[in-house]
């Protein structure tokens, strides 16, 4: 049997980066939640976009683009709370909305290293982030927040 496993050399977001996707995915829930949008369906969306590497976009049946990854909000956060609050899970966590954060953020740092693993430092990186909803079969947004941003 073959080990089909990509051998690749992660590289860690720097510190800078790391603070400016938490700001910014801060940012876009707290819009996404203020509006009365944080749904069951709600999802984090984030595509990579390298210097000098070619990185084809896939597509759904539907024409819709298809993110690097996405993350399902409500395994984090409840639905329809506002203010944001953490999700059943962290109920017996003492500080169960930071706690919430921290592992959300932790798992979209780490799938963001996944996809920039083939260079050897995250500066000109630009990383696309989208906070909302997107309907069925279509795929198109019902509601989005998004900000591109470059990491330092």
């Amino acid at each position: 049997m073959r080990d089909h496993t990509p051998n690749f050399k992660m590289l860690e977001l720097s510190g800078e980066s790391k603070q400016l996707v938490r700001n910014t995915v801060v940012q876009l829930l707290e819009k996404l939640a203020g509006d009365g949008q944080m749904t069951p369906e709600a999802r984090l969306e984030f595509w990579v976009e390298i210097p000098g590497v070619k990185h084809p976009r896939g597509t759904f049946r539907g024409g819709c683009l298809m993110p690097d990854s996405y993350l399902c909000l409500t395994d984090w956060f409840r639905a329809g709370a506002l203010p944001i609050r953490a999700s059943e899970h962290y109920a017996s966590h003492e500080d169960s909305l930071q706690e919430a954060w921290n592992d959300l953020l932790d798992e979209l740092y780490y799938q963001i290293e996944i996809f920039t693993s083939q260079v050897s430092r995250n500066q000109g990186i630009t990383v696309e982030l989208w906070a909302g909803t997107r309907g069925r079969p279509e795929c198109e947004w019902l509601y989005a927040v998004d900000r591109k941003i470059e990491l330092p």
